[in-house]
């Protein structure tokens, strides 16, 4: 196990802004990266099943560096024993929140009877909610990811009997993606984009329940963005644009936290990965394994095409070391010294 509980600071239990856990894509090397460039964004696993912990390598699925506090352990599951004990043993671990899945709208995720479905069923939500929060004992909170609404059932009062039936249960803290999912008929990456986003819907959630931390998700791409949702919800969660472009994550400490200290530039966010990638390369990890998540890094700027073929054509060559991150470096030096125009 990679480290054990620790003491919370209040500062951890802010939900102010989120990257949101993302199947393949945020993993632990992933989530060391983002803390680099973020200290104070709150991190996800990607969705772990609750069988998986249950009959699976723990120390692969859930490991993780205690740099990336403060991060949580996103579940997929609805048994409520089963996910119990997979809190218990996330707890374990030393996350800082425990988050049951609710919004994955994939064919997969449906025949496993979690994920977006579950919102047909908010008394089993909140009998799930109830047990894993009884299993970790109050120590950590139990969150819920969730959409607007499902299929036919996406009307406002479906919305709030579900809030209402889960917070009874005990969950204060719900991450709102702000389009409804359509189960039949769209595949996963249509359920991104197709449906409508509406962001009202979510902000009424938040006045209709002042007393519980809501936090939106959907769409969001900028910081400027993130802070005019602020203005009505307590939270904002980014996915792919965080992912894709993960400059902006250098801004969020002082936009959306206040931190005086000036933002890291990219090629110092790289130098800070060097003890990190020395230490998994000789683990064995292969250096694409970590170098495919800082692609995006210097998107937008004259010479960042030399910086993504580093990143994405030399490390993947047999024996790819540090040198390449090196390179990458210097190509991320230039970059920030060139003129901003478009790459």
């Amino acid at each position: 196990m990679l480290l054990l509980n620790k003491e919370k600071s209040s500062e951890e239990a802010d939900w102010r802004f989120c990257v949101a856990p993302m199947m393949d894509w945020t993993d632990r090397h992933c989530r060391f990266f983002h803390r680099v460039l973020s200290r104070r964004a709150r991190l996800y696993t990607e969705m772990v099943t609750s069988g998986a912990i249950m009959y699976g390598d723990r120390e692969r699925l859930l490991g993780f560096d205690a740099s990336e506090h403060p991060v949580a352990l996103q579940l997929g599951g609805s048994d409520p024993l089963e996910l119990a004990r997979a809190a218990e043993i996330g707890a374990g671990f030393g996350y800082d929140e425990i988050n049951l899945n609710c919004g994955c709208p994939s064919d997969r995720v449906q025949s496993g009877r979690f994920g977006a479905c579950l919102m047909a069923e908010p008394a089993l939500v909140g009998e799930c909610v109830a047990a894993m929060r009884s299993a970790v004992g109050g120590q950590i909170p139990v969150t819920v990811k969730n959409r607007i609404g499902i299929d036919e059932q996406d009307s406002e009062a479906d919305l709030t009997r579900f809030i209402e039936t889960v917070a009874e249960a005990g969950c204060e803290i719900f991450i709102v993606h702000a389009r409804k999912a359509w189960l039949k008929g769209l595949s996963p990456r249509e359920n991104r984009d197709v449906p409508p986003l509406d962001y009202e819907r979510v902000y009424r959630l938040k006045a209709a329940f002042p007393e519980l931390t809501i936090v939106i998700n959907g769409g969001i791409e900028t910081i400027e963005q993130s802070a005019t949702h602020l203005e009505a919800v307590d939270g904002v969660m980014l996915g792919r644009a965080a992912y894709k472009n993960p400059a902006l994550l250098l801004e969020v400490d002082a936009a959306l936290y206040g931190e005086t200290a000036a933002p890291l530039r990219p090629r110092e966010a790289l130098e800070r990965m060097l003890p990190f990638i020395e230490r998994e390369l000789e683990r064995g990890t292969r250096l694409s394994a970590i170098a495919r998540h800082m692609i995006g890094l210097v998107n937008g700027r004259p010479g960042a095409r030399l910086f993504r073929r580093l990143l994405t054509e030399e490390s993947v060559k047999p024996g790819a070391g540090l040198d390449i991150i090196h390179a990458a470096i210097e190509a991320a030096r230039r970059v920030e010294e060139a003129p901003s125009l478009a790459a």
